[in-house]
């Protein structure tokens, strides 16, 4: 509520006796801003205000009982309306959403907001099954002040800590480094069908040789073909876009961020049923 078109209800709120606002506050609860559109229940209510206040007689000299009814009908004519405007248009975006399909699906909660990512199980399971243990914590990486293997959520409380601007930015790394050895590796899974060919693609960092990958991955913010062969896509962003290129467009000094964006935790959700297994097949004797 606008304390400048509805002053007269803020102070009727607030224990001042309606008797007690002249005249020229009384206009001013009928003069709608400049530029302000009003919705069509601002007439209904604005209609009510000047029939109270155009007879003086009844209103302003009327019992406290009666000042307070009145009122009280007058903020209904706006609330109700308002509140039948608000309960639609929740209800619209409810069903205006599109659910996702079946599938696994990784959540970024950052300091700038969340995306959800869809993870390709069935084309790239090794680089699938290596990010969920990481980030679930039922995957042992090395500790970079401890060195020791250690079982708990790698992504938990860390940065974004080199973003490419236009390109990608990139996590995964517990020290904040481009050079932290968590102490695994991992095959490489590059797919004729999986390419970057648009914004959003997850896939796995590595450090220019052959299943070097391990711990850190980034995401795209752009179309980037001359990447194809050469790093593993493993998801897809398909909530939140917006969210990876606010990360993207923060100042960096070359590739490392002034003030990188915390990743608070990464939860690993699955939509539907597990897919079928496929029936191994029989050892030969």
């Amino acid at each position: 509520m606008r304390p400048d078109v509805f002053e007269g209800f803020r102070l009727q709120m607030y224990g001042h006796p309606m008797g007690k606002i002249d005249r020229e506050t009384a206009v001013q609860i009928l003069v709608r801003p400049e530029g302000l559109e009003p919705p069509a229940y601002w007439f209904e209510a604005s209609r009510s205000i000047q029939l109270s206040y155009g007879r003086t007689s009844s209103i302003l000299a009327a019992s406290a009982p009666l000042r307070r009814r009145a009122i009280r009908l007058t903020m209904l004519d706006f609330v109700r309306p308002l509140a039948l405007f608000l309960t639609a248009a929740a209800a619209f975006a409810q069903e205006a959403a599109p659910a996702l399909p079946n599938g696994l699906y990784a959540i970024f909660s950052t300091s700038m907001g969340k995306f959800t990512a869809r993870l390709y199980e069935k084309d790239t399971p090794i680089s699938v099954a290596n990010f969920v243990g990481l980030a679930q914590g039922t995957k042992a990486w090395r500790d970079p002040k401890s060195h020791a293997m250690v079982k708990r959520p790698l992504y938990d409380n860390i940065t974004f800590h080199r973003v490419l601007p236009g390109q990608m930015i990139q996590s995964g790394s517990a020290d904040g480094s481009l050079t932290h050895n968590c102490g695994i590796t991992i095959r490489d899974e590059f797919l004729p069908g999986l390419r970057f060919d648009r914004a959003g693609k997850l896939a796995v960092a590595n450090s220019g040789g052959a299943d070097s990958g391990g711990c850190q991955f980034f995401i795209t913010t752009g179309p980037m073909p001359s990447w194809d062969g050469k790093y593993a896509v493993f998801g897809l962003v398909v909530e939140g876009l917006d969210v990876v290129d606010k990360i993207n467009r923060q100042p960096c000094r070359g590739d490392r961020p002034i003030d990188p964006v915390k990743l608070i935790g990464v939860t690993i959700e699955r939509i539907g049923p597990e897919p079928a297994q496929k029936p191994q097949k029989p050892k030969k004797n």
